[in-house]
């Protein structure tokens, strides 16, 4: 008798509990076995048809096969619809029989910030208090309440163009028992800010406004959204720089930063005393399989254990 796969809703999978503790669990779970062999993964691939949007896929096998297809469509929320879509499929790794269906939007929300939190644990300030937002969208949200759970925030500051996702940005901060600030001026993120999230769209065509020398020494910058925002010039001011994947920003067509400035990744991170030297920090991802896989797999071993 045929198989039937599982078709899981954002909202089935919202309602099965992984915490933000959970999530940057299973993410170092997935780059350590990664890093041993026992993850196989293709580097991300990406396009943009030039009318805003941004196409994306990637590709992990270890005990199961997760393969993600998401596209960013900037007008979707004039539709109706969330700006992230897309499908994951979760396969048996030996048959290849498909085994689920998964909504990509709350995945890929909480395995970017899941992402941040791996790298933030080991290069931010662990008493880091304030923390701004530059994009004050969906991966603001999810970036906040990861966040929330690893340090002691107090404050919020948040810039945007956006005055719904700011207020709701800054309304979950107050649900957190933080003070929240909206910033008229981008510089005002940056001053004496603990940790700067940059998640403007990926299309951004305007001229970059953030300035990396306005940081102070030791905070830390989890950059999402490729530098779009980030001046070029200063970004010489990041004295480290982690990635997610060496391998996979080197095959970029517009690196983050010259391949000289890069510190290590997110493997090394995890695995090596990488040293973080005087200044700003950063941490500048795209997004590697190795997340998408660690959050698809987790939900299909707690469904599977349900279900048996």
């Amino acid at each position: 008798m045929p198989f039937a796969p599982r078709v899981l809703t954002d909202d089935d999978l919202r309602a099965l509990g992984i915490t933000p503790s959970d999530v940057v669990a299973c993410i170092e779970d997935a780059i350590r076995d990664k890093a041993a062999g026992r993850l196989l993964t293709t580097p991300k691939s990406a396009l943009q048809p030039g009318d805003g949007r941004y196409m994306m896929t990637t590709l992990a096998s270890g005990e199961v096969t997760v393969v993600k297809a998401v596209t960013v469509c900037p007008d979707n929320p004039g539709r109706g619809l969330p700006s992230i879509t897309g499908a994951i499929m979760v396969l048996d790794a030996h048959s290849g029989v498909l085994l689920a269906v998964m909504d990509s939007e709350w995945i890929t929300g909480v395995r970017t910030a899941g992402l941040s939190g791996a790298a933030a644990r080991r290069m931010a300030d662990p008493k880091a208090g304030v923390i701004s937002f530059v994009g004050c969208g969906l991966q603001a949200r999810s970036h906040l309440e990861l966040f929330a759970g690893l340090f002691p925030l107090r404050e919020l500051r948040a810039y945007g163009r956006g005055q719904e996702n700011i207020d709701r940005l800054c309304g979950m901060a107050n649900g957190l028992g933080m003070a929240a600030k909206v910033c008229e001026r981008p510089e005002e993120a940056l001053e004496d800010a603990d940790i700067v999230v940059t998640s403007i769209p990926i299309t951004y065509s305007g001229e970059p406004f953030l300035d990396a020398r306005l940081m102070k020494p030791g905070s830390l910058a989890i950059v999402t959204d490729a530098a779009k925002p980030w001046i070029p010039e200063g970004r010489a001011a990041f004295r480290t720089v982690v990635v997610d994947d060496v391998d996979q920003e080197l095959s970029m067509p517009e690196p983050v930063v010259p391949a000289g400035q890069i510190t290590d990744d997110l493997t090394g991170l995890l695995s090596r005393d990488v040293p973080l030297r005087p200044g700003p920090r950063a941490f500048m991802f795209r997004g590697m399989a190795a997340g998408d896989y660690a959050l698809a797999a987790r939900v299909w071993r707690q469904i599977a254990g349900q279900s048996g």
